[in-house]
């Protein structure tokens, strides 16, 4: 089953490459196929796919192209690739991302990369799926600003391409065509944007002792050791997605407004659709957006608390926290030393998770924790880390 897996990713990235349109000349490593001997999945779990949205490559090919459009916005100018750029490693490189005639939300843009593990989706873990996340930005006033799934579905209907994929695909006339088939072929292409064998991996799963420096061997021993970096962002026995898909306060955006709680969270509350009450209340109020898991689930322990993120490719993805605000690894290396404080010293707020303490680390520990995450970074992105990444 293993050895099925790594064949139909391998021939997913081909796909990927033969879909993608960018005329860029310098393509970056993620759109081209792994070569047949790299194992992408090395270090990863078997690929989950639903029941009711199987891959398909004709339709991995469609959902590419849809990832791309531009035209799905009310402005021209914005497409999922836009906040999800393929040689950003799928982020924007931004510390919030922005949208449509220049305006901006108040979260960083998650990667993309490895989100098909992911057991929900947005930092506030609102979505369950790749499929339901997808549709969000194209209503977001923010993101793609429709009022409507209407102008995707006539493009779809005019356009000749579109029209033939769609039948391929789902065996419909293009006027028959909804956003729910729109999502699934976004997500099946999403679901091929994978990111293992990475020299920890090498290192790890393969027992190759030279896949890793002396210095990311000493940040390993660090990061399931004294840095417990491990207890959220989890290494198993056969493989590794470098997060417990659970949501925790970190000290992050909500110390800088835990006088302003008590005011926000009475909002949410009262709210008879927390999920609708907080796309209203982020755009009139940024400072709703750090109440994070809160604004969702009602419940008071998870006041600023956010999704554990993957960090596979973590080097290509700077800034890094839900709101961008730190802008090195060595930034957050620091955070987390001081014990949830960017700046030593600076109080914590009342809601932060209890594994959070300073952690009592030299200078020299914290940069061997970022050469180690230096070492996650998939073997099919090691050229765009090359040069520099973001």
């Amino acid at each position: 089953m293993q050895y099925i897996l790594i064949i139909l990713c391998w021939l997913s990235g081909l796909l990927y490459a033969a879909g993608n349109t960018s005329t860029n000349n310098d393509t970056p490593p993620v759109a081209r196929a792994a070569s047949p001997d790299t194992n992408r999945l090395l270090g990863l779990p078997p690929l989950p796919v639903p029941v009711d949205n199987p891959q398909s490559p004709a339709k991995i090919i469609l959902g590419n192209k849809l990832f791309h459009d531009a035209r799905f916005s009310i402005d021209g100018t914005v497409s999922c690739s836009k906040c999800h750029n393929d040689q950003l490693s799928f982020t924007d490189a931004l510390p919030v991302s922005m949208g449509n005639n220049g305006k901006t939300g108040a979260r960083n843009a998650p990667t993309v990369v490895n989100a098909a593990f992911n057991k929900l989706q947005f930092w506030d873990g609102r979505e369950p799926d790749l499929e339901n996340q997808s549709k969000q930005p194209l209503l977001n006033p923010v993101e793609h600003g429709l009022t409507s799934y209407e102008p995707i579905t006539n493009i779809i209907r005019s356009d000749p391409d579109y029209q033939k994929a769609f039948a391929e695909v789902f065996g419909l006339s293009a006027d028959k065509v909804t956003i729910d088939h729109v999502a699934k072929a976004i997500a099946s292409f999403e679901r091929t944007v994978l990111s293992g064998d990475s020299a920890f991996d090498r290192y790890y799963f393969k027992a190759d002792k030279s896949a890793m420096t002396e210095a990311q061997v000493r940040g390993l021993q660090l990061f399931v050791g004294q840095g417990r970096c491990v207890s959220c962002h989890v290494i198993e026995q056969d493989q590794a997605l470098f997060t417990d898909g659970k949501f925790h306060n970190i000290g992050i955006g909500i110390n800088q407004i835990q006088k302003d709680v008590p005011l926000l969270t009475g909002r949410f509350m009262q709210a008879k659709d927390p999920k609708a009450e907080f796309a209203k209340a982020s755009l009139e109020d940024k400072r709703n957006s750090e109440l994070g898991r809160f604004a969702i689930t009602r419940e008071i322990n998870q006041v600023g608390a956010f999704k554990t993120p993957t960090l596979r490719n973590i080097e290509l993805t700077a800034p890094y926290m839900h709101d961008g605000s730190l802008k090195t690894l060595k930034d957050v290396m620091v955070h987390y030393n001081n014990g949830g404080a960017t700046k030593t010293g600076d109080r914590v707020n009342d809601y932060l998770s209890g594994g959070i303490r300073p952690l009592n680390l030299t200078d020299a520990q914290l940069e061997d924790l970022v050469a180690f995450m230096q070492a996650l970074t998939g073997s099919n992105y090691l050229k765009s880390a090359a040069k520099g990444g973001n």
